[in-house]
């Protein structure tokens, strides 16, 4: 099972990016989904969050400005990011919690991190 995030990229400040993120391989349920971000020297912080019938859960710092969402049918989350600061710059990393068609329970599968760089 592996997670595959892409969209990441340089935007100036105001402006909006759309990551994606694919989960492939042996699945055989995902729970949920979500994104993480880590900027340097920072600690990494949940962004948001998405279970399997839509609700979303958001970290209260973001104003409303990201919307998470996601495909079940493709094994894809999105994060709409819209009115970008400077200090959304960061690595943002998916992650899902999932079984595989083993009906073993992964709770933290993490993808490799695309960069989003926000510039002033």
């Amino acid at each position: 099972v592996q997670l595959q995030a892409s969209g990441g990229g340089l935007v100036q400040a105001g402006g909006s990016l759309r990551l994606s993120c694919v989960a492939s391989g042996s699945i055989f349920v995902i729970n949920s989904m979500g994104w993480y971000r880590q900027a340097p020297g920072k600690e990494r912080e949940l962004v948001a969050s998405i279970d399997n019938s839509g609700r979303a859960d958001y970290a209260d710092s973001l104003e409303g400005r990201f919307t998470i969402s996601r495909d079940n049918a493709k094994n894809t989350v999105y994060l709409q990011m819209s009115s970008l600061k400077p200090e959304d710059t960061a690595v943002y990393y998916c992650v899902a919690d999932l079984y595989t068609v083993s009906r073993v329970r992964a709770p933290y599968v993490w993808g490799q991190g695309t960069q989003v760089t926000v510039s002033s």
